[in-house]
């Protein structure tokens, strides 16, 4: 049987650590199917086509990854699509408690499937996309940072191009 992980967040914007992840998660799993959340209630810069794009952009040379979007309930979309783990990255002990609750809640939602944790590799401890819209926002370089189109789109949001 084909070990299935779902990669799920709001990718708003994608970031390399968020890349990080995904390349070496696929050194653990068959598959890794990158889900963006959509969720109307949430405010987020950039719309669910858009983020699916800058990931499937970045991606575009991994057969084994593959981009979707979903609502509702993790545990409901990765029993849809067969996936028995939810991969979940890590940059810091503050991350912990709050990822450690949704993977106790979504494991008595469905204990079928298992969260892992990975920690992002050092260099992406203190990345995250929100910091990353805030440098952006106001022309501070994030070369490195993101994947070339989300430096590109980023710019082009808040009219640096």
């Amino acid at each position: 049987m084909q070990k299935i992980a779902i990669y799920p967040g709001s990718f708003d914007p994608v970031t390399n650590g968020h890349l990080d992840i995904i390349e070496r998660g696929l050194k653990l799993f068959d598959k890794i199917i990158v889900a963006v959340l959509h969720n109307p209630s949430k405010e987020f810069l950039f719309t669910v086509k858009e983020r699916k794009h800058m990931i499937e952009t970045s991606l575009k040379d991994f057969s084994d990854v593959e981009v979707d979007s979903f609502d509702g309930l993790l545990v409901d979309y990765a029993k849809k699509r067969n996936a028995q783990i939810i991969l979940r990255g890590m940059r810091a002990v503050s991350d912990f408690e709050y990822e450690f609750q949704l993977a106790l809640m979504n494991r008595r939602l469905n204990r079928e499937v298992q969260t892992v944790f990975l920690m992002t590799g050092l260099r992406w401890i203190f990345t995250s996309s929100s910091i990353i819209k805030e440098a952006a926002r106001f022309g501070g370089s994030i070369d490195g940072m993101v994947p070339p189109v989300a430096n590109r789109k980023l710019k082009e949001k808040f009219g640096f191009v």
